[in-house]
């Protein structure tokens, strides 16, 4: 599928908008460096069969121009557990079609490879131009193992290393690529809304782009048996691609009634699944019933929170966890114990929530990664408490590893990015100065291999704000925006800091000089690539 909406109403805002975004580079940390320009795709020769007439530059900025839209999106959700766990499948994948060679140095190089969240929970995950892809919580939540749900993501990474979106793309070269962008955006909402799409159709082009914009059937084909082959590289097992299969082919017979808009976009075929089934070991069984793991029985439960975070449906959780049968596997029961304690978290009842994960400690068992994943919520119900004293709060950090005593570079690279993020809510409700500093550190040590984590950014900008560095606070929000596409944003904020340096006058000219050059420099290399976009249009 190319495209799932997350709100209808994104193809008014992008054809209200007629704003592309350019290639996003590189940032550079403690001194950002300049964003590479954008080379020249002309004379770059296709990828070996792939039939498309468009670059790979140029699918990307249309990626970019729709991916800046969904960051925009009220249902877009950067959890980081949630993140952690799906990135800890989609890593694989990536390496795995390299070693393949399906995923070839120009597109890895070119293509954002990134993952986009959407709080909706309906079945879904999509590809989207130039390597951005969408996964909606409700697969996270129906999934039963990480090797299904690594059967969906290396199908749908399979679409775009065999350049599939702009095999089709290119047969609407008449159109803009900014009008491309809102069909890709309009076909949807209308299939998923009708009034809705109906209310934002341009020309009428959205309604009629649905058929322009599906996978044939030889290319849901093709992705079937190359993202399999990266699956099976990356260490998953084979079953889980045949057990998604089974269950999306029980979704169609008991007529889909929305819930699953994947089987819309992705229809299952006879010949579809009997290929995956003669692909199994020979003798292993074409039907399993998968038994979740405490570890993934957890992270299901959060994803259903976090889709369905409306009062009634959190207390729903609590009836859930009163009812438990001692007869339930111990990892059923630690999903819905997780699930009733993030639910009373989040109705600010810290004592409910205590409570429930009190007993979850009880049914998780000695698995490292189920008993990280149970940390991991203890401290957020006890900083969402907020009834701890400040040295209480601090030693929460030895659960994520804050220890002053340990260097800042060597503790952050063994850390996993929800630690770092626990660590900086820590760090500000401690509020002590040798806390925030080591947090600080650790989170640029982070940036440097991940220069396009917004969120990281956003911490590290409340971190310098905490410790009353506003320049740099504001020069880290405008990283913040630049990693979601937003140009016009960080350009705002650096203005701001700009602003903020000449009221300060000449109090401390040595730092107030190194400041405004980088300020300055910042900013003319975003307000450059900001141009570019609006010539685009």
């Amino acid at each position: 599928m190319l495209m799932a909406q997350f709100k209808p109403k994104l193809l008014a805002k992008l054809i209200a908008a007629g704003r592309a975004t350019l290639l996003l580079a590189a940032i550079g940390l403690a001194m950002p460096i300049p964003l590479q320009a954008r080379g020249s795709v002309a004379g770059t020769l296709p990828l070996l069969g792939d039939g498309s007439a468009m670059s790979a530059g140029a699918e990307r900025r249309l990626g970019d121009r729709i991916a800046r839209e969904l960051y925009r999106d009220p249902d877009f959700i950067d959890d980081p557990v949630l993140t952690d766990y799906v990135q800890g499948i989609w890593l694989p994948l990536l390496a795995a079609a390299r070693a393949r060679g399906d995923l070839t140095p120009e597109l890895d190089e070119r293509f954002a490879w990134r993952i986009v969240l959407g709080r909706d929970r309906s079945v879904n995950a999509f590809a989207l131009p130039g390597g951005y892809f969408g996964v909606h919580l409700g697969l996270l939540a129906v999934v039963s193992s990480r090797d299904e749900l690594a059967s969906v993501l290396g199908h749908e990474l399979s679409h775009v290393t065999q350049r599939h979106i702009s095999r089709l793309i290119s047969k609407n070269e008449k159109q803009t690529p900014w009008m491309i962008g809102a069909m890709i955006l309009g076909a949807l909402a209308a299939s998923k809304s009708p009034e809705a799409g109906n209310a934002m159709i341009v020309g009428g082009q959205a309604l009629s782009a649905q058929s322009q914009l599906n996978f044939s059937r030889d290319m849901e084909r093709e992705a079937d048996r190359v993202g399999f082959g990266v699956m099976t590289q990356a260490g998953f097992e084979a079953q889980g691609f045949v057990g998604m299969f089974d269950k999306l082919q029980q979704a169609a017979r008991l007529n889909d009634s929305g819930a699953y808009p994947y089987l819309r976009s992705h229809p299952l075929t006879t010949e579809r699944i009997a290929d995956m089934q003669s692909r199994l070991p020979l003798g292993a069984p074409h039907s399993v019933d998968v038994a979740p793991t405490a570890t993934h029985a957890m992270l299901t439960a959060r994803a259903r929170v976090l889709a369905n975070p409306g009062a009634d449906a959190l207390r729903g959780w609590q009836a859930q966890a009163d009812n438990l049968a001692p007869a339930q596997a111990l990892a059923q029961q630690a999903g819905t114990l997780y699930g009733a304690a993030m639910a009373a978290s989040r109705l600010r009842d810290a004592a409910q929530a205590r409570k429930q994960y009190a007993q979850l400690q009880k049914v998780v068992g000695d698995e490292p990664e189920a008993r990280r994943q149970m940390r991991w919520l203890g401290l957020e119900i006890e900083l969402a408490a907020r009834d701890r004293s400040r040295p209480q709060v601090l030693a929460l950090g030895v659960d994520v590893g804050l220890d002053l005593n340990s260097p800042a570079d060597g503790s952050a690279a063994s850390l996993r990015r929800p630690d770092l993020l626990l660590q900086a809510q820590i760090a500000t409700q401690a509020g002590r100065d040798a806390v925030l500093d080591k947090v600080a550190q650790n989170l640029q040590v982070w940036l440097v291999s991940q220069p396009q984590d917004a969120l990281v950014w956003q911490w590290l900008a409340s971190i310098y704000a905490a410790q009353n560095q506003s320049l740099r606070a504001l020069r880290a929000e405008a990283e913040a925006r630049v990693a979601q596409l937003d140009y016009a944003g960080a350009i705002d904020r650096l203005k701001a800091a700009q602003d903020r340096l000449q009221r300060a006058g000449a109090s401390n000219a040595s730092a107030d000089y190194i400041d405004a050059s980088i300020i300055d420099t910042r900013r003319r290399q975003i307000e450059a690539l900001f141009k570019e976009q609006a010539l685009e249009n």
